[in-house]
């Protein structure tokens, strides 16, 4: 299976705290924090790696190669203008071959991607209109990304607006898609995965689910996440 990783943000947000590279290279304890991801991928065992960059391609191409020195082989994905997460994915599409398992570039989850996998193929085969299954966590105050709105079987209904305060359960930036989610991406303009894509399936009668994560989660693309990934990664050591 192929995993296609996010990486063409611009890092507006990071801009004070790493001035000078893009956002998915922001040094942490030693290595970009891509690196991270991609040893993490390897890791699990998803070798066949796409890197969708735009903003800094060139950074991230001097650095990563084709991947031979993480046992991964990469290839990449180059936007010539920034397009969004479903832009982005849309640009890749002649990578994907099937069932793709998706990552956003500035965010961190611990997950057992391949038991997220296999709980993604067993919904398919239970539910043909099932395209898409979302990692999943749980927080104290959803405002920030916007919380999914789920029943207790997973399904996702919908999702609810960034700025309404509470707990609830928020994307954490990791997903299975089938190759139904590309069809429904629009060609040739930017686009939002999560504000555009996700609710236009829902629309269309296709069926997304939530898999809940419990693991250590953070997205880098403030200098408080930033920092707090950096003290992360100092704690628990090479």
């Amino acid at each position: 299976m192929k995993a296609l990783i996010l990486a063409g943000g611009l890092g507006t947000r990071l801009r004070d705290a790493v001035p000078d590279q893009p956002k998915p290279m922001a040094p942490a304890w030693g290595k970009p924090f891509l690196q991270y991801l991609v040893e993490w991928l390897g890791d699990q065992g998803f070798d066949d790696l796409v890197l969708c960059v735009g903003h800094g391609a060139d950074q991230v191409r001097a650095h990563f190669g084709n991947g031979r020195r993480w046992d991964v082989h990469v290839a990449y994905a180059v936007e010539a203008s920034p397009l969004g997460t479903a832009g982005a994915l849309k640009n890749a599409e002649e990578h994907v071959t099937g069932t793709t398992l998706v990552l956003n570039g500035d965010s961190y989850l611990e997950v057992d991607l391949r038991a997220m996998v296999a709980a993604h193929r067993a919904r398919r085969v239970a539910d043909d209109r099932a395209v898409g299954t979302l990692a999943a966590v749980r927080v104290e105050d959803s405002a920030a990304g916007g919380a999914l709105e789920m029943d207790g079987a997973g399904w996702i209904g919908g999702f609810r607006e960034k700025g309404e305060a509470g707990p609830g359960w928020i994307n954490g930036g990791i997903y299975v898609l089938e190759p139904e989610v590309w069809e429904a991406i629009p060609e040739g303009r930017p686009a939002s995965i999560e504000e555009e894509t996700f609710p236009h399936l829902l629309a269309q009668g296709h069926h997304l689910y939530a898999y809940p994560v419990g693991g250590f989660f953070v997205d880098i693309g403030t200098p408080e996440g930033y920092r707090r990934f950096e003290q992360y990664m100092e704690e628990k050591g090479p």
